[in-house]
């Protein structure tokens, strides 16, 4: 078991957060050996989850802007 990753969630590209969720979300599935590594481990994922939805929002709405039609509101989600 090994201890959550020290770099700044912040600084990560999608596919490093990505990864390393993946790597957590394994770890924790196995069984941490303390609760404190458990709670330490989901805290990181949290933030690795959280960091992936930035960047995929922000990848829809640079998407979003290169179309005609976003800036009309005509094709908007009703969710």
């Amino acid at each position: 078991m090994t201890a959550p990753n020290a770099t700044p969630v912040e600084t990560l590209s999608f596919e490093a957060a990505r990864d390393e969720l993946v790597r957590v979300v394994a770890e924790l599935e196995q069984g941490a050996p303390t609760l404190e590594h458990s709670l330490a481990l989901w805290e990181r994922g949290e933030a690795l989850a959280a960091r992936c939805e930035e960047w995929l929002l922000g990848a829809k709405r640079r998407l979003e802007a290169t179309r005609p039609e976003a800036s009309d509101g005509s094709d908007e989600d009703e969710s």
